[in-house]
């Protein structure tokens, strides 16, 4: 048994390679990294239900480019 907190991100791109992914810690954010820089999601207070069960939703607010 898997026992990763995982949550399910909403919004940002269409094209996210998965909309359910571990929680990572520290902190409350999850940083995805994505076509030369990271999408960022935050916690909100509602839940969904996914083929993983019911998780936390994390809502897609900024996107931060990678300086090369």
């Amino acid at each position: 048994m898997n026992d990763t907190a995982k949550v399910f991100l909403e919004g940002g791109p269409d094209d996210l390679p998965e909309r359910v992914v571990p929680l990572p810690s520290p902190g409350p954010d999850v940083k995805v990294p994505l076509r030369g820089g990271y999408e960022h999601f935050r916690p909100t207070s509602r839940s969904t239900g996914t083929a993983e069960g019911t998780l936390p939703v994390y809502e897609w607010w900024e996107r931060t480019e990678i300086a090369e």
